[in-house]
């Protein structure tokens, strides 16, 4: 169990984060939001604050932590960039066509907003929990330029590492205040999340009811 300055213990994922920046360094953060990437239950809203928090003990420089987490963000989105390239746009055709509720039209649907949106969803999507990782995707199937994809996800990510890491760095023991701010922002989220995919799926069984009748009627 690590400790922080004033003696009092750490655990946890918490615990964990530290243990990775204090034996391998500024890297060791870069790799833990480089994990935080690919596994969203990592909170990044806890991994950057004590990123700054270390560097803040003297164990790395404050510009390697916003170098290394930024790193760290960048090779995370890379992997599912290529992931979403992989899974391809016919692939993705054909696994929506086999779910329940989805139609194909979806597909199609969604390839267009990106289409129109997708670099300020990459962009700001960098700001966005859970939205974070999952942007990556979408990108990856739409093929879209690999730089242009990389410039954006450096830059928003750099604004938002940088919001936390220093947060956690000026706060030092008192790091995890960053944390009520953090927990309603992705709670918010999550909720509006929660709501639009219960009215989607409201519309789609509704929808498919009334063709049933029609159906039947006909």
């Amino acid at each position: 169990m690590t400790t922080d300055s004033t003696g009092s213990e750490l655990s946890g994922i918490a615990g964990w984060a530290v243990h990775v920046m204090e034996t391998m360094g500024s890297p060791g953060a870069g790799i833990a939001i480089a994990l935080e990437n690919l596994f969203p239950p990592l909170p990044s809203e806890v991994i950057l604050p004590l990123a700054g928090f270390t560097a803040s003990r003297g164990e790395f420089g404050l510009a390697e932590a916003l170098l290394w987490t930024t790193a760290g963000s960048i090779v995370g989105a890379l992997v599912l960039y290529g992931l979403g390239a992989l899974l391809g746009r016919d692939r993705t055709r054909r696994i929506v066509a086999r779910m329940p509720l989805m139609r194909v039209s979806d597909v199609d649907k969604a390839e267009a907003w990106f289409d129109r949106h997708g670099t300020k969803a990459v962009f700001f999507g960098r700001m966005i929990p859970l939205f974070r990782s999952l942007i990556s995707i979408p990108a990856g199937i739409e093929r879209m330029n690999l730089v242009r994809f990389t410039a954006l996800t450096a830059a928003g990510s750099l604004i938002w590492n940088s919001i936390f890491v220093l947060a956690g760095y000026f706060l030092g023991e008192n790091w995890d205040a960053v944390q009520l701010y953090a927990d309603v922002l992705q709670k918010f989220v999550i909720l509006a999340v929660l709501v639009a995919l219960t009215i989607f799926v409201v519309r789609r069984v509704r929808g498919a009811r009334r063709g049933r009748h029609a159906r039947i009627g006909g």
